[in-house]
């Protein structure tokens, strides 16, 4: 299940003692805390900007406050406390800032590139290590030297660990690095310099390995962020053109976009052709041809003609800056695996100190094994090692640092897939979830169908003037904006139709628009147009259209006739739900459209189940009975009565483009552009990243397991423990980042 906003609030505060209370008015933009004492305020913001990141789109949901704590909601303000604080509120001081920015300028993972620098420490490790190793065993130089070369050795290979170790003891806690440099100093202690640098120099060269797999992960939101323009040509009503910041752009400006430069917002193309590359939204490289009223997306690039378009978002809350803040907060909610790992802290790192030493004294006063000196190999008698020795060998091989890296090293690489293939994901729990569903529940209108209705034939009464229906339509629709209408007006375009001017032209709200044409008043609408009229007795007698199409009646001088249409369904969805019954899932649309269209497209499409005529609440119901059958569900929907289902479903899938922000809101998993087939995408990639979870653990725990039962019974040297456990680590890295790189999942 995933982490409410209320929980991961109170992590918050558990992990600052000197925060009292935190205080969040999104409507005003401002953030308070309550402090006790001194506390660091650069670092305070820095985590509490984190922190808000991963639930800013959260606040609005209800959620209850976790055991100890308490919360108060007042308007949009929202206000948490401690953990069953001892102090009064009037001890507490209330520090104001204001509400941090989610989308960074700059990428932190982009300049600070942390696996370089650890890199090069480890490198030098090698290189002193093996200068300290040769001087050793050549006798090269005065006796120090070797001890010299291998200090240096092991200040490098142990920088990064001893920095890490001093920030977890400053906190009371003991972590994985502490284990390491436990070790290295035991080590050194009964001489074993050489396995000493061996340890330090894997330990940062896996911790390089880490780093370079989360900085692969976090590469493609660094792209996102260098492909948002900040810059906009505007055009003003006035006329002219000038140069703006993006932040100066309003709703309903209309900008000039030349070829090579990126659209600065999402809007429709007011004016001009030309085609657009999208691939750093949904990682199709085609490019997108587009016209007067098609869509553009802030951050795509205009490849070859000028066009204008007019702004139906501001940047902030562009396609583009969506992705950002759903990958950054992505990124930082857990999948429940990952949070078990997290339990290998501090308690974990105790149970291993305190084994290693039961061991030592069971080793020195139960086996009378030296306490810490090895007895070197006599007289054929082979070598003794010590307590000591044997001791340190099995704090580094009990060490789970390939464990605590298994899980969310694939979670983030799937994660950082999907984001560059048009799939995203809000968190590892939605990944890991999704792998295990069994029935795929769909709405029909915008997820199986593309719910823009296109013409498939026009009938005439009398018959036989089908052509005087095309024009008349086409004349009556070609000045409104309705759905209907603009695919009335494609079609005729499509057909060739003759344009027909109107002499008058008036729109009737609710039932269609009228004119006069030749002297001679023309009508279209629906069929309840003519019911109402003078035609009311014949039309009673007019055929009734197919249940799965929709039909629209023009009225001439001597004639009548009617335009049929249907919602198109998605050229995808075919090959999808074909997919899906290959992979043994059970297939279901919840619809509220009519019985006999839903059926007819369930009919085409393939689908195992039909629930038609459906209200929000059936749905919900329908969810909860596939789950009380035992059965994993994952809803995919586009509109506002779909995010009930959605809410219910174990799995939410919600279609980016179209999808409403109820949808959006719920949705665990956003398929961008209304890519249907990117949801078999997501069920392979979750089914990989399962894969790799389970190999992954099943490495690390193999490895701690073996090389325990090994060092026990003393079979192993530390050096083969040392390079047994980075090892592990290295590989779990490794087979995370196939992951990232597939190329087909």
């Amino acid at each position: 299940m995933a982490v409410s906003w209320t929980e991961t609030l109170a992590e918050f505060l558990k992990r600052e003692p000197g925060i009292e209370a935190v205080r969040l008015d999104p409507s005003s933009r401002k953030v308070s805390v309550a402090t006790l004492g001194n506390v660091d305020l650069a670092e305070l913001q820095k985590r509490l900007a984190e922190t808000i990141a991963a639930i800013e789109s959260e606040l609005s949901k209800t959620a209850a406050a976790p055991k100890g704590f308490t919360l108060k909601r007042e308007g949009a303000v929202t206000e948490m406390a401690g953990p069953d604080s001892k102090t009064a509120p009037k001890f507490w001081q209330w520090r104001e800032f204001e509400w941090p920015k989610l989308e960074p300028a700059v990428d932190p993972h982009a300049e600070k590139a942390e696996w370089k620098e650890l890199t090069v420490l480890a490198s030098v490790c090698a290189v002193f290590g093996l200068a300290g190793f040769a001087v050793d065993k050549l006798t090269i130089g005065p006796a120090w030297l070797h001890i010299g070369l291998y200090a240096i050795a092991l200040t490098a290979g142990g920088w990064d660990a001893a920095a890490d170790s001093w920030k977890s003891i400053r906190a009371g806690k003991l972590d994985i690095h502490f284990l390491m440099l436990s070790v290295a100093i035991g080590a050194v202690c009964v001489d074993a310099w050489t396995e000493a640098v061996l340890l330090l120099f894997l330990f940062s060269a896996s911790g390089a390995m880490e780093e370079f797999a989360m900085d692969r992960t976090h590469r493609e939101v660094s792209a996102l962020l260098k492909s948002a323009p900040k810059r906009a040509t505007l055009l003003p009503a006035e006329g002219g053109e000038r140069e703006v910041p993006v932040e100066q752009i309003a709703v309903g400006d209309r900008l000039m976009v030349r070829p090579g430069e990126a659209f600065a917002a999402d809007g429709n193309i007011d004016k001009g052709k030309s085609a657009s590359d999208e691939s750093a939204l949904t990682g199709e490289a085609v490019p997108v041809e587009k016209g007067v009223g098609d869509a553009v997306f802030s951050g795509t690039l205009n490849l070859w003609g000028a066009v204008e378009f007019k702004v139906a978002r501001l940047p902030a809350e562009s396609t583009l800056q969506k992705i950002i803040r759903l990958i950054q907060t992505a990124q930082k909610l857990r999948a429940p695996s990952e949070r078990f790992t997290d339990r290998f802290g501090g308690t974990y790192t105790l149970a291993v100190l305190g084994a290693c030493a039961v061991m030592f004294l069971v080793w020195w006063l139960g086996f009378n094994l030296p306490p810490f000196a090895n007895v070197p190999a006599l007289a054929g008698q082979p070598e003794v090692r010590s307590a000591f020795y044997r001791a340190m060998t099995l704090l580094v091989v009990m060490s789970p640092c390939a464990l605590v890296l298994s899980i969310p090293s694939a979670i983030l690489a799937a994660i950082a897939w999907g984001a560059r293939h048009g799939v995203l994901f809000r968190g590892g729990a939605a990944i890991e979830k999704l792998a295990d569903v069994n029935v795929v529940a769909m709405d029909k209108t915008g997820t199986l169908t593309t719910g823009e209705l296109a013409v498939v034939g026009y009938e005439s009464f009398p018959p036989g003037r089908d052509r005087e229906v095309m024009e008349l339509a086409y004349a009556l629709e070609a000045k409104s904006q309705h759905p209907l209408a603009r695919a009335i007006v494609r079609d005729a375009k499509a057909r060739g139709v003759r344009e027909v001017g109107l002499e008058e032209f008036q729109s009737i709200t609710g039932q269609g628009v009228a004119g006069r044409m030749g002297g001679a008043q023309v009508l279209l609408g629906r069929r309840e147009m003519l019911e109402n009229g003078p035609l009311a007795e014949w039309s009673r007698s007019l055929p009734q259209a197919p249940a799965e199409l929709a039909e629209v009646w023009v009225v001439g001088k001597d004639m009548m006739g009617r335009v049929l249409l249907r919602d198109q369904i998605r050229a995808e969805s075919v090959s999808v739900l074909a997919e899906l019954k290959r992979l043994g899932l059970t297939t279901v649309m919840l619809t509220g459209d009519r019985r006999q269209a839903a059926e007819s497209v369930a009919h085409e499409l393939g689908l195992d189940e039909v629930k038609a005529g459906m209200t929000p609440e059936q749905k919900v119901e329908a969810i909860q009975a596939f789950r009380a059958s035992g059965r994993k569900v994952a809803m995919v929907g586009d509109g506002v009565n779909d995010a009930p289902s959605l809410a219910a479903a174990d799995v939410s899938v919600a279609m980016g483009a179209r999808g409403s922000d109820a949808a959006l809101e719920q949705a665990e998993v956003i398929l961008m552009h209304d890519r249907i087939e990117n949801f078999l995408a997501a069920l392979r990639l979750s089914k990989r990243a399962k894969k790799v979870i389970r190999q992954n653990l099943a490495i690390s725990l193999g490895v701690v397991v073996l090389m325990a039962v090994a060092a026990i019974f003393g079979i192993i040297p530390l050096a083969v423990g040392v390079a047994a456990h980075e090892g592990s680590t290295v590989v779990v890295c490794l087979n995370s980042l196939r992951l990232l790189f597939g190329k087909n999942v």
